[in-house]
């Protein structure tokens, strides 16, 4: 039987699964796998599935937000998916990190409501240790600049323009507020997807690349093919040093 929203069935997917939020993004990842194929395409949901340092491994966008990346995560922990791993994007909010930073989450600020609904706030949305150390080694093989810290999570994409809200003083307060806790990353998905998939007993973790400080003028400039590559490589990498791992029994 087919999962409702994203098509997907037994034996379509991996145990591992790769979470971008566009579904644009799915097939140009894909590319470094091997013997990959599209397993199926519904509304924001594009799959793909292949081979990585001989592990099976499935890349699913997940739509932008946090209630489309729950609906993704729940049905593809209903599939038997045990490990996700967001590679997404982000506004940077530490004044000391450059675009193309890769910013591996330790945990998020968990600012948007989807997660609210499953949990009360007061339970944390945290990576798995092996997800984030595996993520921050394959970053660091790669020779990418990266860093491991708490990204802000919210519902609304323009928060990040604050002259065009209402409460534009009470949105600024509230960035200099993240800055000043050393929040590094503000983005819309990894909250979601470390609380549900923590929920349903899965191991989970985000890598981010950052684009350019929050209200930067780079912030609106796309991932190009080069920054794409690091992010989709560095997740893939941390998917086999995970498996290793497993097998040696540290995992």
């Amino acid at each position: 039987m087919k999962q409702y929203h994203t098509g997907l069935g037994v034996g379509d997917v991996g145990k591992v699964v790769l979470l971008p939020g566009s579904p644009e993004r799915v097939p140009e990842m894909a590319k470094y796998l091997e013997d990959a194929r599209e397993v199926a395409h519904h509304r924001e949901f594009c799959a793909w599935t292949g081979r990585y340092g001989g592990e099976l491994v499935s890349i699913v966008s997940t739509g932008i937000g946090g209630p489309s990346a729950a609906i993704a995560v729940e049905e593809l922990a209903a599939l038997g998916v045990t490990t996700f791993i967001r590679t997404g994007t982000c506004g940077l909010l530490q004044a000391s990190l450059r675009r193309g930073t890769l910013v591996v989450v330790t945990g998020c600020v968990r600012g948007g409501g989807t997660t609210q609904a499953y949990v009360p706030t007061a339970y944390p949305a945290v990576a798995d240790y092996r997800v984030v150390a595996a993520l921050v080694e394959a970053a660091r093989k790669r020779g990418a600049v990266c860093e491991a810290g708490i990204s802000e999570c919210k519902d609304a994409f323009y928060l990040e323009v604050p002259e065009c809200l209402p409460l534009e003083k009470a949105a600024r307060e509230r960035w200099e507020i993240w800055r000043r806790a050393g929040v590094m990353a503000t983005e819309m998905e990894s909250d979601t997807v470390l609380v549900v998939a923590g929920l349903r007993g899965a191991k989970a973790g985000s890598v981010l690349l950052g684009l350019g400080g929050c209200g930067g003028p780079d912030d609106m400039e796309p991932m190009n093919a080069r920054e794409l590559e690091l992010l989709t490589c560095t997740a893939l990498d941390a998917v086999v040093r995970l498996a290793c791992a497993e097998r040696d029994g540290a995992g």
